[in-house]
């Protein structure tokens, strides 16, 4: 007797099938299982690692001692670079770079023109060397994504081990009235969509620098 029945029908017969058995899990407590493997977590500083995964995604990792440190690397690498517009938005670094008499602009003014942008952020990610970010302060979301040079500062006690360490942190700092944007940044922007040829600054900073301090 010949089967009337559309490839559809018997497709979905198959599937309603497929349904009704009882099958048992193969993985039943995947989501219980950790994430990564944390049996070496206590051989490797935050800032170690932290440095090795950042460098390694093509970001530059500067570590200083003290604040005058830091400035004395930016004035020689700002004079290196030639770099004439920085951007500073953030209060907190505003006051920082007043101090020393670093010059910066405090104003969107010519913007389009900005070489480096420089920015907070709320937390390094050790694990994956990410930067965690949010549009929470000042420089809100264009600083850290337009000029081609993105400039980081950080503190160690910002160091994390993985992502959800960092997303406590903002609980932490921000309770229920979370930013509208959280993002995290690993190295320079790319893409390898033409050609599979990877190409650095596709879609945002061609560098980012993070320049960590200790306190």
């Amino acid at each position: 007797m010949k089967d009337n029945t559309t490839a559809k029908e018997r497709l979905l017969k198959k599937v309603r099938k497929a349904l009704l058995e009882r099958r048992d899990n193969p993985y039943p407590n995947l989501e219980d299982l950790p994430l990564y493997d944390t049996s070496d977590d206590e051989k490797e500083l935050p800032d170690v690692l932290f440095a090795e995964e950042f460098i390694a995604a093509a970001g530059q990792f500067v570590f200083c001692e003290d604040e005058i440190q830091f400035i004395e690397i930016l004035l020689n690498l700002a004079e290196e670079r030639n770099w004439h517009k920085i951007y500073c938005w953030e209060p907190g670094l505003q006051t920082l770079l007043e101090q020393y008499g670093y010059p910066y602009y405090e104003t969107d003014k010519d913007f389009e023109q900005a070489e480096v942008g420089f920015t907070l952020c709320e937390a390094l990610i050790a694990r994956n060397g990410s930067i965690l970010l949010s549009n929470g302060g000042a420089a809100g979301r264009r600083l850290s994504i337009y000029p081609p040079v993105h400039i980081v500062l950080a503190y160690t006690s910002q160091l994390v081990m993985d992502i959800k360490d960092g997303l406590k942190l903002l609980k932490d700092k921000y309770g229920a009235s979370l930013p509208s944007m959280i993002t995290t940044v690993t190295g320079p922007s790319r893409t390898a969509d033409i050609e599979k040829t990877l190409v650095l600054g596709a879609h945002g900073p061609k560098e980012v620098f993070v320049f960590l301090l200790d306190g």
